[in-house]
């Protein structure tokens, strides 16, 4: 068994081209495992009853992998048993159907990849600079994130 295997790691990635989960997942498989929790954010074809066209995303690059990284040390203090940790996400247009962002967590138990999968994304979703356009059929919007800490400061 080769022991680099058993040396977390972490897999950050953001790419304007399509995002693959057997890709994503395939970097968290570890023989130390039992297993594997993925999240999958798809571009759905509806917002508050307008039809949405496609999202677009763009990102402050260094930062959000400033701050992805921070979320995965969180991860493995919360979660000791985590062994590695994927987030790829999606910039520019992503048409319906198609991932926004893949994130993935292997783990000795399924309780500690899920509950790591679950903070990842909820913590990214409130800190990470990344923003989404929503484009509908006549008009577009870019979407404050409801959770993100600088667009409520009462929170």
């Amino acid at each position: 068994m080769d022991e680099s295997e058993q040396v977390p790691k972490d897999f950050i990635k953001l790419k304007s081209e399509k995002l693959f989960v057997d890709e994503v997942s395939e970097l968290v498989v570890s023989p130390y495992c039992g297993a594997v929790s993925l999240y999958i954010g798809t571009t759905k074809n509806n917002f508050e009853g307008k039809k949405v066209l496609r999202l677009e995303y763009e990102a402050y690059t260094s930062m959000a992998e400033t701050e992805i990284k921070k979320i995965c040390r969180d991860v493995r203090q919360k979660w000791p048993s985590v062994q590695h940790i994927t987030v790829h996400h999606r910039l520019g247009l992503v048409p319906i159907t198609e991932a926004s962002v893949i994130i993935a967590v292997s783990s000795l138990h399924r309780a500690e990849s899920l509950e790591a999968v679950r903070y990842c994304i909820n913590t990214l979703k409130a800190s990470v600079p990344i923003w989404k356009k929503e484009i509908y059929e006549d008009e577009y919007y870019w979407k404050e994130n409801k959770v993100c800490f600088w667009a409520n400061p009462e929170k």
